[in-house]
């Protein structure tokens, strides 16, 4: 089965039909929701309310996760039709359309660390005659070195096709300043094994290698708390759904309408 990195550039791979496929396939969802999960996890922010870049945010769904967890986030993607489909959603980070392989200009220090789910193995193809693929992993790795805060972490999931790639992501990573560590999840299994690059660019003594997980009994357990998690939240377009979103934006300093009674309550169709 070809990779989606070998048929086409990610702006032309992921068009209107394949973008949708984020919102509606189930498996997907599943996939990219506890994928982003782990990476939120070995970022290991120590409390609520940071700043967090998503690399490669696609529809949003590696966003929810970062909202749920109480942080919020600026997302940047290739692709305009997934940008798009993310608008549609509302959600609740800012994103912006970005090829993460010519950098990005933030101010230094902006975040206080950054996600990435199956989106930097597409900076090793060159998708045109002026694509140095070495050189644009380092002008990513360099520009993601540079919006960190001192100290912070970036947790990178990825699907190598070959070890030399894993090494060449990982030299640009090292020559870039930071400190690299390569978790693999399911390393026995050939359909279930995920790579998470962790990039920390501090000084080594502050940083904890975590356990890789190796029993799929731990993503089950995972699942039925996120399944649980999801039945505490409020129903979408409700009262409390609505006034819990206003409060969001106020905090991010949006200007918002003013409370009423009539927030989330039901229109009756007009003819």
């Amino acid at each position: 089965m070809s990779r989606p990195e070998d048929i086409s550039p990610p702006e032309v791979f992921y068009n209107d039909s394949e973008a949708a496929k984020y919102t509606t396939n189930s498996r997907i969802i599943e996939v990219q929701t506890a994928m982003s999960e782990r990476a939120v996890e070995l970022l290991g922010l120590q409390e609520s309310g940071c700043l967090v870049l998503d690399l490669g945010c696609g529809s949003g769904l590696s966003g929810e996760v970062l909202t749920e967890n109480g942080h919020f986030w600026v997302g940047l993607d290739i692709s305009k039709a997934m940008l798009e489909i993310a608008q549609e959603r509302e959600v609740a980070g800012d994103t912006l359309l970005c090829d993460l392989g010519q950098g990005f200009g933030f101010l230094p220090g902006s975040f206080d660390g950054a996600i990435s789910v199956s989106a930097i193995q597409w900076l090793c193809n060159a998708d045109k005659t002026s694509h140095d693929p070495f050189r644009r992993l380092a002008k990513f790795f360099k520009s993601l070195n540079e919006a960190l805060k001192r100290g912070a972490r970036a947790v990178l999931q990825f699907y190598p096709s070959h070890p030399q790639q894993i090494e060449m992501i990982t030299h640009a990573a090292v020559k870039s300043g930071f400190m690299t560590d390569l978790l693999i999840d399911f390393p026995n299994s050939t359909k279930a094994k995920k790579h998470y690059l962790i990039l920390y660019n501090g000084t080594s003594g502050a940083y904890t290698r975590p356990e890789p997980v190796l029993d799929e009994d731990k993503v089950k357990v995972s699942k039925r708390a996120r399944h649980k998690k999801a039945g505490d939240q409020p129903r979408v377009k409700s009262h409390a759904w609505v006034q819990k979103k206003k409060d969001r934006q106020r905090r991010q300093g949006k200007n918002v309408r003013p409370d009423s009674k009539y927030s989330g309550r039901k229109r009756h169709p007009q003819f």
